[in-house]
């Protein structure tokens, strides 16, 4: 009896990709507050009231996510149409998750630039300010529960030291690289798996294929990005997004370093839309269909947007397919646990180093700018307000200074 009812956790009822593509479209409408609040606005819905699997084997799904690089709410909703509906249901659920925050944002791009007028212009720059306050308070959360040692921290300080000499994308990556190898040296890992067992439709071929195929990609898009700009921009995109560690707000940096230091998008630009990102529902990773819509050569637009949306998800999706299969036997292992622990160390500090540059430069010009910036922190962290209520105050606030100025 008791392996009928484990059998049955482990392996939820078939549903159709019609089912799951709505009830993802509705999360999609609805998911506020980053990938966090989305684990909890998806274990409401799917685990206790439709029951799709058990605690347990939600919890399972979660610590895979996290403990991948990609969008770790993003990959919980592809997996979990994978369980219900197979393929198909993959597919619905990322496509229904991801189109309303997208459409939203490719809106925004296209009629940022027609703004005008102190009232336009001050909401515009409300948003790059509220940015300074999202991303100082995604430091502060990450550094208690990814640094909580003075070995970790001193990993998220040299990753900082790091980028101070060497910015852009070569030196995040040798910072994750170097915390990784950190970690590993501190064998913090403790070899003990968490959660429950997931079943998945995914053969140990497919897995191999998928990961043969994320790594090609990763190595051989920058070979090819010369040839045109459409493969430079889906080079650009799928980089950010497979070495993103640690949560949606660590895109920011990488995706600052590809778009922005090129001279793609202006940084005035970039951070209007990061503000804009976090007052509509859904993943953090759709910031790429704004980018891609405003990038100053062509691919832009629709297109351009189509682009970096598709390839700034695809390695989480890819990877995440890659290791299903041997995912109870490598969670176990210390030294995997090790090495993430410091690549997520070194990650806090890439984010810092982010919130003083392009963040902090290019958003605060005097004082009442930093003032409405720190009552936007405060707000989030001492009155927990939800992060799109305190993007209208900040919106509202740009206006306010842009009147009195």
């Amino acid at each position: 009896m008791t392996e009928q009812k484990q059998a049955h956790e482990t392996q939820p009822a078939q549903g159709t990709p019609g089912e799951v593509f709505s009830t993802f479209f509705k999360l999609g409408l609805t998911s506020f507050g980053g990938p966090i609040a989305h684990l909890g606005y998806f274990r409401e819905e799917l685990v206790t009231r439709r029951k799709w699997l058990s605690d347990h084997a939600y919890a399972d799904l979660v610590a895979l996510c996290q403990f991948l690089p990609g969008p770790a709410s993003s990959q919980v909703g592809f997996a979990l149409g994978m369980m219900r509906a197979g393929w198909l249901g993959a597919l619905a659920a990322f496509t229904a998750f991801t189109l309303p925050s997208a459409l939203l944002l490719l809106v925004f791009a296209m009629t940022a630039a027609s703004i005008s007028g102190p009232v336009g212009t001050g909401a515009l720059n409300g948003l790059k300010i509220v940015a300074v306050a999202i991303v100082a308070q995604a430091v502060w959360g990450m550094a208690k529960n990814l640094c909580p040692d003075r070995e970790r921290a001193a990993i998220a300080v040299g990753a900082v030291i790091m980028l101070a000499f060497l910015p852009g994308a070569f030196g995040m990556v040798g910072a994750i690289l170097l915390g990784a190898l950190a970690g590993l040296a501190l064998g913090r890992g403790s070899g003990t798996p968490v959660g429950g067992h997931v079943t998945m439709p995914v053969s140990r071929g497919i897995a191999a294929a998928a990961m043969i195929v994320f790594f090609a990609l990763l190595f051989l898009l920058p070979l090819t990005a010369g040839q045109s700009q459409s493969l430079a921009v889906i080079d650009s995109f799928y980089r950010a997004g497979a070495l993103v560690f640690g949560g949606g707000h660590v895109v920011l940096p990488l995706l600052q370093a590809e778009v922005v230091a090129p001279g793609w998008v202006t940084p005035d630009q970039f951070l209007a839309g990061y503000g804009a990102a976090q007052a509509v529902p859904g993943p953090l990773f759709t910031f790429a269909a704004y980018l891609g819509a405003v990038l100053g050569p062509e691919p832009n637009g629709i297109l351009g947007a189509t682009l970096a949306l598709l390839a700034v998800f695809l390695p989480g999706f890819l990877i995440l397919i890659g290791v299903l299969p041997f995912w109870d036997r490598f969670r176990a292992m210390a030294p995997a646990q090790s090495l993430m622990q410091g690549a997520n160390a070194a990650v806090v500090g890439i984010l810092g180093a982010a919130l003083y540059s392009p963040v902090f430069t290019s958003a605060i010009g005097d004082m009442r700018d930093f003032a409405l910036a720190l009552a936007c922190f405060v707000l989030l962290m001492a009155w927990k307000a939800p992060p799109w209520v305190v993007v209208i105050v900040a919106a509202v606030g740009g206006v306010g200074l842009a009147l009195i100025a």
